[in-house]
């Protein structure tokens, strides 16, 4: 017998959508066969998969809450189901066979498509409900499943910020599938986004169309730059003296290295733009990248050094004398 699905991600049933994806993620983590393999695992992920597919699905889950495993049946059709639920009640109520003209007032043949005998044998009425082939029925006859659409498959994609930033083509290994998809990642992805892969999730039914492979893009952070936005900060070291005499300077950009000119008697924290040398997404404008000047001081003790810094001590103005709490 199949686990309850919320057992499965270990949420209430009234769990929000954050929580059911907080959940997942999670325990995707922890069973990933990339970071546990093991065939135990890899089925508990096969697992955490299918309950994350159907509970973060508000349709789904709907249904789910309403028909429970059954209704994780590929050709499960939930008019049927809910037709003859009624006529079941209604058969139970009123004691007869329920063909037309029966109990409640249900025609089953109406219900369940001119059934041969009245109501027919259940067991062919719940080959109709969920697309299985009737066990004794007409020579020939055979069931049709219901053309319907793949299901859309989730998985999370980490890439590194340069990759996120300028973008970049790779080769994923999708959870339960050995071949792999070429995914490309246009330029500018953030931290949380989603990536949609046209035909690349579940298998269609009865040749219909497969679903698609959703990414959520998670980036790494770079040693030096951050991001906000389209803009880009960078936190750039320069020595006393270009500080002061307002040197020129070569600082990475995405599109590659730039000449930058110091504004003379730049102070530590001082701040420049530099337009359209952030991050650029297609249709949008390009970001800016902001530089923050650091003034480094000598940290090696000697004595001329020393006699330097008294000198340039008395040149300096009392830096705080406008300080107030």
């Amino acid at each position: 017998m199949a686990r309850d699905l919320y057992s499965v991600l270990g949420v209430s049933r009234d769990a929000d959508e954050d929580t059911i994806k907080k959940a997942f993620r999670k325990l995707a983590m922890k069973y990933h066969p990339d970071k546990s393999p093991g065939k135990a695992n890899e089925q508990k992920f096969k697992e955490i998969n299918q309950a994350h597919e159907v509970l973060s699905d508000k349709t789904k889950r709907a249904l789910y809450d309403e028909f429970g495993e059954e209704s994780l049946s590929q050709n499960f059709d939930a008019e049927r189901a809910r037709a003859y639920r009624r006529y079941a009640n209604a058969r139970a109520a009123g004691g007869g066979r329920g063909g037309p003209g029966g109990p409640g007032g249900f025609d089953v043949q109406e219900i369940f498509g001119n059934t041969p005998g009245g109501g027919g044998d259940f067991s062919d009425i719940l080959g109709d409900l969920f697309g299985r082939g009737r066990a004794g029925g007409g020579a020939g006859r055979r069931a049709h499943p219901m053309r319907s659409r793949g299901s859309d498959v989730e998985q999370d994609l980490t890439i590194d910020f340069v990759s996120a930033v300028r973008g970049t083509t790779l080769q994923l290994q999708r959870a339960d599938d050995p071949e792999p998809v070429t995914v490309r990642v246009p330029p500018g992805a953030a931290e949380g986004s989603r990536l949609r892969i046209r035909g690349q999730g579940g298998p269609g039914v009865g040749g219909g169309e497969p679903g698609d492979l959703l990414l959520n893009i998670h980036v790494t952070p770079h040693p030096f730059f951050k991001r906000e936005g389209d803009d880009l900060h960078l936190d750039v070291p320069v020595t006393l003296g270009e500080a002061y005499r307002g040197e020129k300077i070569r600082i990475p950009t995405p599109d590659g290295e730039v000449t930058l000119k110091i504004p003379p008697r730049t102070q530590t924290g001082q701040v420049i733009r530099l337009r359209g040398k952030g991050i650029a997404r297609k249709g949008k404008e390009p970001g800016d990248l902001y530089v923050k000047f650091l003034v480094h001081v000598p940290t090696v003790d000697d004595p001329e050094v020393a006699n330097a810094i008294e000198v340039l001590d008395g040149k300096v103005e009392a830096p705080r004398g406008d300080l107030r709490f």
